[in-house]
């Protein structure tokens, strides 16, 4: 009797026990912490328990890195190739970034592709002369409203008409592709290299274009200032009022991070990639500006009532409902923003080619979209990711074409380099969420 007690004893015991040990898992580590300590502890927990976040693609990015490096003997790391592996991989993250939108609903959107290249087209033939030669900054923005547009559509067939995102956005891929066409006429190219015409300079200087390398310093210096300024002032101010903050070591270890990684950027890009007679240093004028998207779009997912509402959905779209949420609105939100993104992926695409054509494969771009999200740490499932993952994402990406380019290997084969790490992160996904509720079921 003593034996029976003392097991029920141990099973009621574990059955009080396992309830607090599965919330330290779902809840994020910083809520539970209280020091730096019992923040590295708890983020273990989560990673050994299937919440790895962004950890394996951190990984595959460093173990790419030094591979590259010592395959090209030093020439994979060097500050030259590394800016031009940024701007051959923003691509990627912007339409990484624009996928995630609606990956985050379970839904995917197959056009983003071709509406970049339906974008590139309309900023680029907008500021021809002849012809109408806009402004620059109008050109992006009627650009932008065009493929906002466009989104939105595919969101309302799918939220209102309960129509397959896959079904409507393959539909949509081939539209734009037509609209590519059409847009595009007879001459099939339009170029902005231009260094007369300003409007046309100026959406090339984009990429192309550099920030003084004083300038560069400057910057980073208000920025990590206002970082900090801002970081601390959130986290000790919750603190203040009794509401759930990060430790503080935790809080000075991202403010260092932060510094750290803006002065090793600053300091790549400052170094001349020209010659002893043409000097070419400087971050690239894209590189903010793609840190601004991203800023943006994280502080709408993860600071505002719509993100969340898209987390929820994503999560149990029928709990979401009875919650009260508009699901057709949000995913038509998530659509027609997901279209502004592929847009400025677009604008981006324009200059870095100094213009578009009718070769550009929508189709390829909207699948490297995908890769960079899902490889990101982004799950196709709905309901989890981030959209700062698309960047390191699309760095994989950009990494890989990259590294076997500077070693003349054949397209060929940097397309099944890519498809086989896509498949990988698809399968670490899918292997985490299995653990996760198996780890769950479990317990119940």
């Amino acid at each position: 009797m003593a034996k029976v007690e003392d097991e029920l004893g141990r099973t009621a015991l574990d059955d009080e026990l396992e309830p607090t040990a599965a919330a330290e898992i779902a809840a994020p580590p910083e809520i539970l912490a209280e020091s730096l300590g019992e923040y590295i502890r708890a983020w273990g927990r989560r990673v050994a328990a299937g919440e790895s976040g962004a950890l394996p693609v951190v990984l595959a990015l460093v173990i790419i890195a030094v591979a590259f490096e010592i395959w090209t003997q030093g020439l994979f790391l060097s500050p030259q190739n590394l800016v031009n592996l940024f701007i051959e991989s923003m691509v990627f993250m912007t339409l990484g970034m624009a996928e995630i939108f609606v990956l985050l609903l379970g839904e995917i959107d197959l056009s983003a592709g071709y509406v970049l290249a339906v974008a590139a087209g309309i900023a680029g033939l907008l500021v021809q002369k002849p012809g109408p030669n806009w402004p620059w900054w109008l050109a992006i923005v009627t650009a932008l409203v065009c493929s906002g547009v466009t989104g939105a559509v595919w969101g309302l067939l799918v939220s209102k008409l309960h129509l397959p995102s896959f079904v409507v956005t393959l539909a949509g891929l081939l539209i734009m592709w037509g609209v590519m066409l059409v847009i595009l006429g007879n001459a099939g190219v339009v170029s902005i290299a231009s260094r007369i015409l300003v409007n046309q300079h100026v959406l090339y200087q984009i990429v192309w274009g550099n920030i003084p390398p004083v300038a560069g310093w400057v910057g980073l210096a208000v920025l990590s200032l206002l970082f900090a300024g801002i970081t601390i002032s959130r986290d000790f101010g919750r603190r203040r009022k009794g509401l759930v903050a990060p430790p503080p070591g935790l809080t000075i270890l991202k403010i260092a991070f932060f510094v750290a990684a803006g002065i090793a950027v600053v300091a790549v890009c400052n170094v001349n990639r020209g010659s002893s007679l043409v000097v070419l240093a400087g971050v690239p004028w894209v590189v903010p500006i793609v840190l601004v998207v991203l800023l943006l779009w994280v502080v709408l997912l993860q600071r505002t009532k719509f993100g969340r509402y898209v987390y929820a959905i994503g999560g149990n779209p029928d709990a979401a409902r009875r919650a009260g949420i508009s699901l057709a609105a949000v995913r038509t939100w998530a659509f027609a923003l997901a279209g502004v993104t592929a847009g400025f992926s677009g604008i981006l695409y324009l200059s870095w080619q100094g213009g578009t054509s009718t070769n550009v494969n929508g189709g390829q771009y909207v699948l490297y979209g995908v890769a960079a999200a899902v490889i990101g740490g982004t799950s196709l499932f709905g309901g989890r990711g981030k959209i700062a993952q698309a960047v390191v994402g699309g760095l994989v990406i950009g990494a890989i074409y990259n590294g076997l380019y500077l070693q003349g290997v054949q397209v060929q084969w940097q397309l099944i380099a890519t498809g086989l790490v896509l498949v990988g992160a698809v399968l670490v996904d899918t292997l985490s969420r299995r653990g996760t509720l198996s780890g769950s079921a479990t317990r119940i």
